[in-house]
């Protein structure tokens, strides 16, 4: 049988790249002897680092300035892999002509789009979000394509032995003479409803007052609301994405909101606390963290409809019904 050699196609944010990883993992489950490989953006590629089930990351931040010279380069060096199959997670036009001129036979996009249509690409739908599933769940759905059978979604990031010891050693050294090692991340990017910095403030100093708990931001870039504030640690300032991942390995429990950080802390198999909007678009349904421990916060069943400003990006949880502080520290009270 001719060996498979799958190429699997996902530039886009730190959330999304990390739920992407259980397919490598059930790909070479149902195909032991395939080539997998990864097509990223260079300031995600740290998330499969390590990573057993992937052969190759080809990067894709050369071919993406608009430059013809680059296209073509990009061309030249997918088709040097002769790939049989490539799964495109999130297709633009762009990207399919790029896998259709790199020759490869059968490829599978989201949705079907007329550019799909005039260069053959296979595709799957997801029937306008009915039934709502994990987003995950419908990466998987392009696996299912080409044969694969599973339902574990499961996301992973996987650490060096080195790694590991360099995490324990950070863990020691940020805990000093506390047992429990929280983090809290404030920033989501805008990408989904979240707290004004206040709250998450609000929020640390009653972390504070717990006699048993250490208290780290993890946020790369910390809002000014959220420096020097005695006895937290900031860890992540300045780090790389893979330097960050040492930090977030060495907490019990990470509190954010739905963010990239989130689903990076789930996959290293850290207990997560997050606050979720319920819109569809928002839902943890869709977007909740996968394969670890986790508590999903939700505003109460009528506070979208009577307090929320209806865009989750406006949304910041305040006012009756919402998500403020307290409900937080009594849900992770209940869940240490």
């Amino acid at each position: 049988m001719k060996q498979k050699r799958i190429l699997i196609v996902r530039p886009d944010r730190i959330g999304d790249v990390v739920l992407s990883t259980p397919l490598p993992r059930e790909i070479k489950k149902t195909y032991p002897d395939s080539f997998v490989a990864l097509l990223l953006r260079k300031y995600t590629a740290d998330i499969y680092v390590n990573n057993p089930y992937v052969d190759k990351i080809i990067l894709i931040d050369d071919y993406d300035d608009g430059s013809l010279k680059n296209f073509f380069r990009k061309i030249k060096e997918i088709r040097s892999y002769r790939f049989t199959h490539s799964l495109t997670l999130l297709p633009t036009e762009r990207l399919n002509y790029l896998l259709f001129f790199a020759g490869i036979p059968y490829r599978v996009g989201v949705g079907h789009k007329f550019y799909q249509f005039i260069t053959f690409t296979k595709y799957v739908s997801r029937n306008k979000y009915i039934p709502l599933r994990h987003e995950a769940d419908y990466c998987m759905d392009l696996a299912r394509k080409i044969g694969v059978r599973t339902n574990n979604l499961d996301t992973e990031i996987f650490l060096t032995e080195g790694e590991k010891n360099r995490s324990a050693e950070i863990r020691k050294k940020l805990l000093s003479d506390k047992q429990i090692l929280v983090g809290v991340h404030s920033t989501s990017g805008n990408s989904s409803a979240n707290w004004h910095a206040k709250t998450y403030r609000e929020l640390i100093n009653k972390l504070n007052d717990l006699a048993n708990v250490k208290v780290v931001v993890t946020d790369n870039s910390v809002p000014g609301e959220l420096k020097n504030i005695d006895g937290v640690d900031y860890p992540n300032t300045g780090k790389t994405l893979r330097e960050s991942f040492l930090n977030f390995a060495a907490l019990d429990l990470l509190i954010s909101a739905s963010t990239g950080p989130m689903h990076i802390a789930a996959a290293l198999k850290v207990k997560t606390i997050s606050i979720f909007c319920p819109l569809t678009a928002c839902s943890p349904k869709l977007w909740g963290p996968l394969g670890n421990e986790s508590k999903i916060i939700l505003p109460e069943k009528n506070y979208c409809s009577t307090v929320c400003p209806g865009d989750p990006k406006k949304c910041r949880f305040t006012g009756t019904g919402g998500i403020d502080a307290d409900k937080v520290l009594n849900e992770l009270k209940k869940f240490l």
